[in-house]
């Protein structure tokens, strides 16, 4: 166990790279922020030159590839570090500069077990990509096929474990604090952090993300997932098919090459209504370096690290939010809160569903490039206090992503609104999930599920009920009255007192 010695020390250091950049001037001005953290604000930028305009994202980068991670989390959570932080954690890029080759070439002959050369003809030594947690090569197999190769940096393990250690510790300090700072739930943000992070630092699960989203995209043929290359994919390396494209964060190359750019953005916002609401598995780090325009206006995503996955009910109470805050039913996405347990019962359904109107109504009226999800998403954090409600981990990927795509989107088509490229969606979504022919084929399946399991269920009766014993049944005794007798806890049946009497009564007449 970490001594809190060394957590201090390493917070202070941290602290100090933040104060440089500005970035705990927030905490020192927030009201809600304890007062012994404030304190510690102040001590960390003693003597530092605090620029005008915070530099959150810059701040992270010099600390640190876990910082990177963790930064990218914060900017799910403008409830916590502000909107414009979380504006400027947005900037976090997630690049750093690569590892020699050696060292990669090192790290792959460990994870396969033998040497690359006896997988693959060739790899290029210089990256097309550098990260925090891994690089890609280029490469070519023995049989022929261009395919990406990405490599865990070595070492990335271990400082992910120190650092998220740290992370808890703090966690648990401020939280113990109580009053605002409890309400966000600071250590459950941080445990959902490690969550994340414990899947990309495994690269067979972001093979088997890839895999299963490929499945999940059937249905939109327009929307491509890169094949795994199973036998060349171990714990620490991961090989997929090449992508040939241009990145979406390429307009210009996308122009020039004859894009239709409303096409591209129609496609990718229903291929995120299809991962997020349809099958209830997304991926959540769809930005514009992570998605590739192919011939025939196609596109590919890579980078299946974080993965969001919702279940049913939570899709189709998100569906039924989108399309009430889209149709403006302010009072069902109200009860939808309510039913869902994110607003806590003694709450007013009515007093909500009009903060709700506060948030939807404004939105409404602008026109549709100036009309946003993030904007509402931002007015819905700043009402969750004045309802007590708490943070819904499920939900934080689900909110990144949405202002993510919805981000690449408009870069691509400026006039695209994702509320009405959704609508459609949403409406048959929910007619098919929630329609009479559904709700008639769900009890079907439930009856039929439920007669399944009759034969088991008598047979549970039969072990808690079992046959009676071979032996034959035991005559009715006759109840007899029990008393105490003197001071002790002896008891002594009436009747055989009463036959004791009788046997001295008839000794007396014989005798």
């Amino acid at each position: 166990m970490t001594a809190p010695a060394i957590h201090l020390w390493r917070l202070l250091k941290w602290g100090r790279i933040l104060a440089r950049h500005g970035a705990l001037r927030g905490i020192e001005r927030d009201p809600n922020t304890p007062t012994p953290l404030r304190r510690l604000a102040r001590i960390a930028r003693i003597g530092a030159r605090v620029p005008v305009v915070p530099r959150y994202a810059d701040a992270l980068q010099a600390i640190g590839p876990a910082a990177i991670k963790f930064g990218q989390t914060l900017a799910t959570r403008p409830d916590i570090v502000g909107e414009s932080a979380s504006a400027d954690l947005m900037r976090l890029q997630d690049t750093l500069p690569p590892v020699p080759y050696e060292t990669i070439h090192a790290a792959m002959t460990r994870a396969f077990g033998r040497d690359p050369a006896e997988l693959f003809q060739s790899i290029d030594p210089v990256p097309v990509g550098a990260a925090s947690i891994a690089q890609v090569h280029r490469g070519i197999t023995t049989d022929g096929r261009t395919v990406a190769i990405k490599v865990l940096r070595p070492g990335v393990e271990e400082d992910f474990a120190r650092a998220i250690d740290t992370y808890q510790w703090a966690a648990a300090q401020v939280e113990g604090y109580g009053g605002e700072i409890a309400r966000l739930r600071p250590r459950l943000v941080i445990e959902t952090f490690k969550r994340w992070t414990a899947r990309e630092l495994d690269l067979r699960r972001e093979a088997a993300s890839a895999s299963e989203l490929a499945d999940a995209m059937a249905a939109e043929p327009d929307f491509l997932v890169p094949a795994i290359d199973w036998q060349r994919t171990a714990g620490k390396v991961l090989t997929l098919e090449w992508i040939d494209g241009i990145k979406l964060s390429n307009r210009d190359a996308l122009v020039a090459a004859g894009y239709d750019m409303q096409k591209l953005a129609d496609t990718l916002v229903h291929a995120f209504l299809r991962q997020a609401i349809a099958e209830g598995f997304f991926h959540a780090d769809m930005h514009q370096g992570n998605l590739f325009a192919l011939p025939g206006n196609k596109i590919a995503a890579i980078d299946f690290g974080i993965m969001g996955r919702i279940d049913r009910r939570a899709r189709v109470w998100l569906a039924e939010i989108l399309y009430g805050l889209i149709t403006g039913n302010y009072k069902r996405v109200a009860e939808i809160h309510f039913e869902a347990g994110y607003v806590p019962a003694h709450h007013s359904v009515a007093e909500f569903a009009t903060a709700l109107r506060a948030v939807g109504e404004p939105m409404r009226g602008m026109s549709v490039k100036d009309m946003s999800i993030g904007m509402m998403l931002d007015g819905l954090f700043n009402i969750t206090r004045d309802f007590d409600m708490q943070t819904q981990p499920h939900l934080l990927l689900l909110q990144k992503t949405m202002v993510m795509v919805e981000g690449v989107a408009t870069s691509l088509d400026p006039d695209i609104n994702l509320w009405d490229a959704a609508a459609p969606f949403v409406r048959e979504w929910i007619r098919t999930e929630l329609g009479p022919e559904a709700a008639v084929a769900d009890r079907l399946v439930e009856d039929f599920r439920t007669l399944a399991r009759l034969p088991e269920l008598i047979r549970n009766i039969e072990r808690r009920f079992p046959n009676p014993p071979g032996a034959p049944p035991e005559p009715p005794l006759r109840e007899i009255e029990v008393v105490r007798i003197g001071g002790g806890w002896r008891y002594v049946a009436v009747s055989l007192v009463s036959a004791a009497a009788s046997l001295g009564i008839g000794w007396m007449l014989w005798g």
